[in-house]
């Protein structure tokens, strides 16, 4: 993330937190408290969520969002919809009244108005600062293509990179996918993730954030675990689920999180960060990136920060 970025990213994971925390502090479940942390998220226009997401090749927001109980393995998700501005509430619905797990398009957007939710139209969701990026972006991305030969451009597309537009240490943009995970009085977890995708994706494209066991996974038997970060690596690893088997089989979820984060990296060259909480309040923070904003709270501390060291 940008220099001039940092402290919009540390007051919204806080907001967000200070959401999740109220819902626990009255009794709540962990399943409405990780709901409400990402709508703040997706309300806040520093994120890549909700109103300010990043722009698909075609000009337009499509998000996609998960959220999962670790109690019952119930999750609803909806994926490439662009009239929801709260996909997260959504998938909550899905979750809650429905007895299937995934709706996308059209379909998610139509389950959701028969379930109260409103519809906006996608020009509600695009902001100036998303419009000049993409131009920027495409502006470069045709200048590149005309200056580089045939050869290397195929070198180049083998690898996949480009559907990803940012380097992993380009600290000038933000790939602010967000996510909440929470451990209620009951003993439950949860975990929700939400995402606008990746800059100038292709449209109808669908990364990790969405899909169980990739960007988002919650089982009282293992952990709850969110990840943000270059989707198509994240998928390819199921990297939620790769971490939460490791918590386990006895590992800590610091160890885990770092684990993943090295495994993602060696294994394909990924880059992300990822959030992990075991149902013994054990909480693991980890990214291979130069900045990811974080905040997390028990009854016994509370912090919130850009860069997370191994502990």
């Amino acid at each position: 993330m940008p220099d001039d970025m940092v402290d919009a990213h540390i007051r919204g994971v806080n907001h967000a937190l200070a959401a999740g925390w109220r819902v626990l502090e009255r009794g709540g479940a962990a399943l409405d408290a990780v709901e409400e942390a990402v709508v703040i998220m997706e309300d806040d226009e520093t994120f890549d969520a909700g109103r300010g997401s990043f722009l698909n090749r075609d000009g337009k927001v499509q998000l996609d969002a998960l959220i999962m109980d670790g109690a019952t393995l119930r999750a609803g998700g909806v994926g490439c919809v662009e009239r929801l501005r709260n996909p997260v509430r959504a998938a909550r619905k899905v979750l809650s009244e429905s007895p299937h797990v995934y709706f996308v398009g059209e379909g998610a957007e139509t389950f959701a108005a028969e379930h109260g939710m409103a519809l906006c139209e996608n020009k509600d969701l695009i902001i100036p600062r998303e419009v000049e990026r993409l131009r920027k972006y495409q502006a470069q991305a045709a200048q590149r293509k005309s200056d580089t030969s045939n050869s290397s451009m195929r070198d180049s597309s083998k690898t996949g990179n480009d559907l990803f537009a940012p380097d992993s240490d380009d600290m000038t943009i933000s790939h602010d996918t967000v996510g909440a995970v929470a451990l209620d009085r009951d003993g439950n977890i949860a975990a929700a993730t939400s995402t606008g995708g990746t800059l100038n994706k292709a449209p109808g494209r669908l990364g990790d954030s969405s899909l169980i066991g990739c960007g988002c996974y919650a089982n009282n038997e293992s952990a709850a675990v969110s990840t943000t970060g270059w989707g198509e690596p994240i998928m390819k690893l199921v990297l939620a689920k790769w971490t939460a088997d490791r918590i386990q089989a006895g590992n800590l979820p610091e160890w885990s999180a770092q684990e993943a984060m090295n495994y993602l990296k060696q294994r394909l060259n990924g880059h992300g960060g990822i959030i992990v909480l075991n149902p013994q309040g054990h909480i693991g923070i980890a990214h291979n990136t130069p900045r990811m904003a974080w905040a997390y709270k028990t009854v016994h501390k509370e912090e919130a920060g850009i860069e997370r060291s191994a502990l």
